[in-house]
């Protein structure tokens, strides 16, 4: 696959590591891996993962994140046999020095090799790192921000019991 560029920007740095390993089938936890990196960047000042290709790519994750186990490799892509170094990872505390604790647990729970045990988009919201956004009215500059917690029965789905720990009790629609 060439490089996927738009308007400057590498899109192979937020690329999820099943993708990577060939998995064709696509939903949330790929979007949430891109999420992740995205963060992680607003607080390096630059992409957490910089590879030049695709192998390079997964070498910068393990590099990180330390070897995926078998079954992350399972999970990641059905029928795939790869074989790769040994690498131990520095680990993202030590790669996002400096950063609060709580943001270190939600990555550590959204750059997770295995799709089936990453963060939920309502879980990830629900994390205590976002605390801070349900505990006052927000505003910039004296404008209230955009209303963070109007969520529709779409965005909802079966998470309705997220509810009570998304929406604080202050807020009225």
């Amino acid at each position: 696959m060439g490089r996927i560029n738009i308007w400057g920007i590498n899109l192979r740095y937020y690329r999820a590591p099943e993708i990577i390993l060939g998995e064709e089938n696509y939903g949330v936890e790929i979007d949430i891996w891109s999420i992740g990196c995205v963060i992680a960047e607003m607080f390096l000042g630059e992409p957490l993962f910089c590879g030049k290709s695709s192998k390079d790519q997964f070498l910068k994750i393990m590099h990180v994140l330390g070897n995926p186990s078998e079954d992350d490799i399972n999970n990641m892509c059905d029928n795939i046999t790869v074989t790769l170094p040994i690498i131990k990872g520095m680990g993202l505390k030590k790669k996002l020095k400096n950063v609060d604790s709580q943001l270190i647990d939600l990555l550590s729970n959204i750059l997770v090799y295995n799709p089936k045990k990453r963060f939920k988009p309502f879980k990830a919201l629900a994390h205590p790192y976002f605390d801070d956004l349900r505990m006052q009215r927000l505003t910039i500059n004296g404008k209230a921000i955009v209303d963070l917690f109007d969520f529709n029965y779409v965005e909802v789905g079966e998470n309705t019991g997220m509810l009570s720990k998304l929406v604080p009790g202050w807020y009225k629609k």
